[in-house]
């Protein structure tokens, strides 16, 4: 009898459908979910722009804008380097060339001599050192007490910092320049330096960059006995180079091309700044040795630019992405 009934059953099975038999297979196992597709609407569906016209117009487009802003930011440039090398006739006719007819150099050596350049590059790399040092000195210690000491109302006083960010700085000038007067600071460098000292935005950069150290560095070297300015010396800042990097070079550039609060504080010609001193003899030389005087003036930035674009570009990404 067991014998017959497997018999049957087996061919039960031979004969059955196939589209029953897989059900009853699959019956007794978990049906796996399908996976979720992700649709993005945009304006050029992906199934387009992966076609061979899609991608030609894509890159004409792309190339095409990055040439345009390129030359936006670039033919400035072009055009005081090429007007330094024009005679002051070429560069008053109209319409204007775009290639001098004769090159010539000789405008920037007679613009070094002419606006004393040596003399206000010094004085400006002098101002620009001490607001450097004061910056960090604030900024940086500022922004070690709002991320990792914490003190009461901290992130009250983070948004008033910020907030200062929203002040046309023409508005607060005049305060400014008479609390520089009270204290007695015109033509002292000590005038340049104090309103340099504190900047919000440097101090909000810090601070989120602060705020991705882990707290275990901080709490083993407090365990190991350091107080907070140890684990500010010792911990935070060999960490933190790339975005004292960019803090430092967002001060120096500033201190460079400022040019209304120098003009208010310094008006002693042998202290002025590069920018005051090209703009208060521009009046009385010719239009090409301006231009090689702007020439001059704008290589030291040039020059710290192409050293130090790779740590800008990393020290403005450094710190946000947490792990």
């Amino acid at each position: 009898m067991t014998s017959v009934g497997a018999t049957e059953r087996r061919r039960e099975a031979a004969t059955e459908p196939p589209h029953r038999a897989g059900s009853r297979k699959s019956r007794g196992r978990r049906r796996s979910p399908k996976p979720i597709q992700v649709q993005f609407r945009t304006i050029v569906s992906p199934h387009q722009l992966n076609s061979r016209w899609g991608r030609r117009i894509y890159w004409l487009v792309l190339v095409a804008v990055i040439v345009v802003f390129t030359l936006a930011f670039v033919f400035p440039l072009y055009w005081m380097i090429t007007g330094a090398m024009k005679t002051p006739e070429e560069i008053a006719e109209m319409p204007p060339s775009l290639f001098p007819a004769d090159p010539s150099i000789s405008a920037f050596f007679e613009a070094w001599d002419l606006f004393d350049i040596g003399t206000l590059l010094g004085n400006t790399a002098y101002y620009a050192l001490g607001a450097w040092l004061f910056s960090m000195a604030v900024d940086v210690t500022a922004a070690y007490a709002l991320s990792k000491l914490r003190p009461m109302f901290g992130n009250v006083i983070l948004g008033a910092m910020l907030a200062t960010l929203m002040i046309p700085p023409m508005v607060i000038l005049i305060p400014l320049y008479v609390t520089i007067v009270d204290l007695n600071l015109l033509n002292n460098a000590w005038g340049l330096w104090f309103p340099a000292a504190a900047n919000g935005f440097n101090i909000f950069l810090l601070k989120r960059f602060f705020d991705s150290i882990p707290r275990e560095l901080i709490e083993a070297a407090q365990i190991d006995g350091a107080g907070p300015v140890r684990v500010l010396w010792s911990v935070v800042l060999p960490i933190s180079r790339p975005i004292l990097g960019v803090v430092s070079i967002f001060t120096i550039v500033t201190a460079f091309k400022d040019f209304v609060l120098p003009l208010l504080v310094m008006t002693d010609s042998e202290k002025m700044t590069i920018s005051v001193g090209l703009s208060q003899t521009a009046g009385a030389v010719t239009q090409n040795q301006v231009m090689g005087g702007l020439v001059i003036a704008s290589i030291p930035m040039i020059i710290v630019f192409f050293i130090f674009q790779r740590h800008i570009m990393a020290g403005l990404t450094a710190g946000s992405i947490k792990g």
